[in-house]
């Protein structure tokens, strides 16, 4: 009764949240690429079998899928680190309601069960165990070794809870989720600790033997207690009314002295990323993207694909543009009214993130020197994408922020964190990703590689050429805007 209770408070609370009709194109979308991923997943469940048969002959497909658990599941916990969010639940009205605080906790923790993190892997498990069935694996222990996956599946969830409430308190602690991802994977790689054949033994005894299906079925209660401990601990009404201790950081930023008048908004920016956990989150997803390179430029498929040089030089030399860009100026939407109601000229607020972002582009491709490894023709288009970034991309997102209506939480991760994302950042990637890479695909096809670059290059140098007039341009849609925004800006919760 109180668990349908709860139910139908949260069923109520999405559907009247004041949020639900801006985001429903968010929630539509992130509906599609559920189904996508089930659909995904299932055709690899009744695929699996056969597939391992006809490229591995001779091996036993499910002695082949033992053996590489280990890895499924450390890919998994450090996955979930960054896309799944503890569950959550609105209790503060609840506590001064006689319904009892062991109630709740379990609730919060039954709920994060059906997690769609939880419930794709089913889409694996179960057609793979039926197509083991059918070819005349002992039904009752394949249905054993079946629920040995799910409790481990569960158990990388709680884990998963435990790990983050522990770390979630440092800014940088996705840091130790990697460090310690990577020293499992090399104490196993360099054979220190064996655990991918420890793994791979635990499920085969289980599948052996069913009575060792206690093994993780204890590990799970004692996840769970954890968990249940560590919520009912922080389950008071005055849990967030603590003083709470800080640090104070002193930062020297005399250098941006340089800028002149738009220095002052070049400090706001950098102690804006440094400071709130959004934006200092996004500092590590531009370090991925510096790195994306090597996802491409080894393998031999994408060699003499210069069409994916394109884009490999343009993202990852444009991570930041892209990833701060596409978000000015909401990142300041929560002073924003304070910010627009200062003695300042409107050019120095917009030229200030146009010189952070084209500062950005320029390191970027500093840091990215080293995949000169890879061949002259890598480097030379990074260069004329770090050149197309400059002088045309930077101006097309700062374009796009003068239509920008949704504020943004800066206490929040930005991984898999679509709050604040409306149709302008969709729409945006057209002209910052597919148009350059059209542009350069096209005239690699038709003409020849060289001509891609200096086209590419170009049309860098033309934006660069035109840059004040572009600016003024932008300038004036921001001013018409600038009202709109602050009204926006008020509204969203």
């Amino acid at each position: 009764m109180l668990l349908r209770y709860f139910f139908s408070l949260e069923w109520k609370a999405f559907f009247r949240s004041s949020n639900f009709n801006k985001n429903i194109f968010i929630k539509i979308l992130m509906g599609l690429f559920a189904l996508y991923f089930s659909a995904v997943f299932l055709v690899l469940g009744f695929g699996l079998y056969f597939i391992l048969k006809r490229k591995i002959p001779g091996q036993d497909p499910f002695t082949i899928v033992n053996n590489y658990l280990f890895f499924l599941f450390l890919g998994d916990i450090m996955l979930r680190f960054f896309l799944q969010k503890l569950p959550v639940m609105v209790v503060k009205p609840l506590l001064v309601l006689p319904i009892k605080k062991h109630k709740i906790v379990n609730y919060v923790l039954k709920k994060s069960v059906f997690s769609f993190f939880n419930l794709l892997p089913l889409f694996v498990i179960i057609p793979f165990g039926s197509v083991l069935i059918g070819n005349n694996y002992p039904p009752l222990q394949v249905m054993f070794w079946m629920l040995a996956l799910v409790l481990a599946v569960l158990i990388v969830n709680f884990l998963n809870f435990i790990v983050e409430s522990f770390s979630g308190k440092s800014e940088f602690s996705f840091l130790s989720i990697l460090v310690v991802g990577l020293v499992l994977f090399a104490l196993n790689h360099f054979n220190v600790i064996a655990f991918q054949p420890i793994v791979a033994k635990l499920f085969v005894a289980i599948y052996e033997n069913p009575y060792f299906i206690g093994v993780p079925l204890a590990i799970l209660v004692v996840c769970y207690g954890l968990n249940y401990k560590l919520l009912r601990q922080k389950l008071f009404l005055d849990n967030e009314l603590k003083d709470k201790q800080k640090d104070i950081n002193i930062s020297d930023l005399g250098w941006t002295k340089v800028f002149g008048n738009k220095a002052l908004f070049v400090q706001l920016d950098l102690k804006l990323i440094w400071r709130n956990k959004r934006t200092k989150s996004s500092i590590w997803i531009v370090l991925m993207g510096l790195f994306y390179g090597l996802f491409f430029y080894p393998q031999s498929a994408y060699k003499d694909v210069n069409f994916f040089y394109a884009f490999v030089g343009i993202f990852s030399t444009g991570i930041f543009l892209i990833n701060f860009g596409q978000f000015v100026p909401a990142w300041d939407s929560g002073y924003y009214k304070l910010l627009m109601s200062q003695n300042f000229k409107y050019k120095h607020y917009i030229a200030s993130k146009f010189t952070l972002m084209a500062l950005s582009v320029g390191l970027l491709f500093v840091l990215g020197l080293p995949y000169m490894y890879f061949g002259w023709k890598v480097i030379l288009v990074h260069f004329v994408a770090a050149i197309y970034n400059i002088g045309v991309n930077t101006h097309v997102i700062l374009w796009g922020g003068a239509y920008n209506r949704k504020k943004i939480n800066l206490n929040e991760k930005a991984a898999f964190n679509y709050q604040g994302t409306g149709a302008v950042q969709w729409l945006i990637g057209i002209p910052l990703l597919l148009l350059p890479m059209l542009i350069f695909g096209g005239l690699d096809y038709f003409v020849n590689f060289e001509v891609a670059c200096l086209a590419l290059g170009v049309l860098g140098v033309l934006g660069i050429i035109l840059h004040q007039k572009i600016m003024r341009f932008i300038e004036s849609k921001y001013m018409q805007s600038k009202y709109k925004m602050i009204a926006a800006f008020d509204q969203e919760n």
